[in-house]
């Protein structure tokens, strides 16, 4: 696939094309948009445009693609950029009602007159004049329910079926009214240090809307403002989480200072650090975090010591699926697979993902995540636990996975998860959280106590 030409216009629309176009290309959405902000310097209000029209061209692709499709008549042989320029035209019209008809106009054909020929120019100029004069097709036109869906929420239909087998089409029209929702600004305050009121009032002080966060007893929900840009995050007392994530420490039930702890795919280590502040180091508390990536090990250790438990965490390259030869037989209390996954639950935040998954990644994938829970389980003491978790929204991925452990592991059986909050779980009593349960990220968490 060709490279996206360099934007000749530094304008906050002209860099969302080249941003939407480097996307296409492979590059993660975050990643991309950190990086243009950095090189290209915008004003906070073209920083706001720019950023709003790169999440939602991507978080609404399915419809864009149905309402431009009668307008163009071989979208086969139209450039990338040519298509992508009028995916954020569209969205422009349909979703930001503050901006003037003209001003779009006007920018996207100057757009089209820099980066192409005088022919482009035009075609551009007409898609534009004639979806004026006729409006946009109507998705009354969609019969099928679930096509309807993947259409209007910019769904794959896969997905959707999926989705619907496991939790119904009420459920999962739900599911899909709410992922293209901005994500909360959640943080998790380091209990190693300090503790949830201070850290409330602390943020208050500094002019932030702060709230308890009603799924993670360490969370809190912030507003009106960039918190990694506050003190209290330079100084390590808080740090950004999403508030399923910090779950997982949650319920792990660790109750012991003294506990060791296996982190089994640990990297960036968020959750590494969350275990190590229930830990203490002068009592023995330690937590083995593993990656298969030495650069990720690093990551580990540089979020251990900016969150002040670098003490009580040992990270290290290893590959989980092999770890026989590593760490004797029952020697941990508690072991932790955050699995490798398909990731549908951080919709919200990695809006991509949904156009590049297919079935077979997530039938892969149980595949590598049964392997790293064969190959632990018999690290775990009698009466320790392992705990499972993923942030997808799949059976496939999560009770699956739970199930076919358990029918291979007699010595394992299913223990509740329970919350601070009192979250309620499924009958298995495992946890599973959708996006639109609490405006956080989809995430599933199985605890399995080594019984004999």
């Amino acid at each position: 696939m060709a490279k996206p030409t360099k934007p000749q216009l530094k304008t906050a629309r002209a860099l969302a094309v080249y941003t939407l176009e480097s996307i296409k290309n492979g590059a993660y959405s975050n990643l991309q948009l950190n990086a243009t902000i950095k090189k290209f310097e915008m004003d906070p209000k073209d920083k706001n445009l720019y950023t709003t029209i790169v999440y939602g061209v991507i978080q609404h692709r399915l419809t864009l693609e149905f309402w431009l499709k009668p307008f163009v008549k071989q979208p086969q042989k139209m450039q990338p950029w040519l298509r992508e320029l009028l995916y954020t035209a569209i969205f422009q019209m349909q979703f930001l009602d503050k901006i003037p008809k003209h001003s779009i106009f006007d920018e996207t054909i100057e757009i089209a007159k820099q980066r192409g020929h005088d022919g482009q120019r035009r075609f551009i100029t007409g898609v534009l004049h004639q979806i004026d004069r006729e409006g946009l097709p109507s998705f009354d036109s969609i019969t099928d329910p679930v096509e309807r869906l993947s259409v209007t929420a910019s769904l794959p239909v896969w997905l959707l079926e999926k989705l619907n087998d496991q939790v119904g089409l009420a459920k999962t029209e739900s599911i899909a009214a709410s992922i293209n929702e901005a994500p909360a600004q959640s943080v998790r305050v380091n209990r190693a240090v300090t503790n949830v009121d201070e850290m409330l009032a602390a943020l208050v002080a500094e002019g932030f809307e702060v709230e308890k966060s009603p799924v993670a007893e360490d969370g809190l929900l912030v507003h009106g403002g960039f918190v990694a840009g506050s003190q209290p995050f330079l100084d390590g007392y808080i740090t950004l989480q999403d508030e399923s994530a910090m779950l997982v420490a949650e319920v792990m039930q660790l109750d012991q200072p003294s506990y060791k702890v296996l982190d089994a795919c640990a990297a960036p280590g968020g959750k590494t650090t969350q275990i190590a502040s229930y830990l203490e180091a002068d009592d023995g508390g330690q937590v083995n975090a593993l990656d298969i990536h030495d650069h990720k090990v690093k990551l580990i250790n540089a979020n251990a010591q900016r969150l002040h438990v670098d003490d009580r965490i040992v990270a290290k390259a290893i590959d989980a699926r092999e770890l026989s030869a590593e760490f004797d037989a029952a020697s941990f209390d508690r072991v932790l697979v955050d699995a490798p996954c398909s990731g549908f639950g951080l919709l919200r935040r990695k809006p991509e993902i949904r156009y590049e998954k297919q079935l077979a990644d997530s039938q892969n994938l149980q595949k590598i995540q049964l392997a790293i829970l064969d190959s632990v389980a018999d690290l775990v003491k009698v009466d320790g636990l392992l705990t499972y978790s993923t942030c997808t929204i799949l059976d496939i991925e999560n009770q699956q996975v739970v199930q076919q452990f358990l029918a291979s592991h007699p010595d394992f059986a299913l223990a509740p998860v329970v919350t601070s909050n009192n979250l309620p779980t499924s009958a298995d009593q495992t946890l599973t959280i959708y996006p639109d349960d609490y405006q956080s990220d989809g995430f599933f968490i199985a605890n399995l106590k080594r019984v004999k």
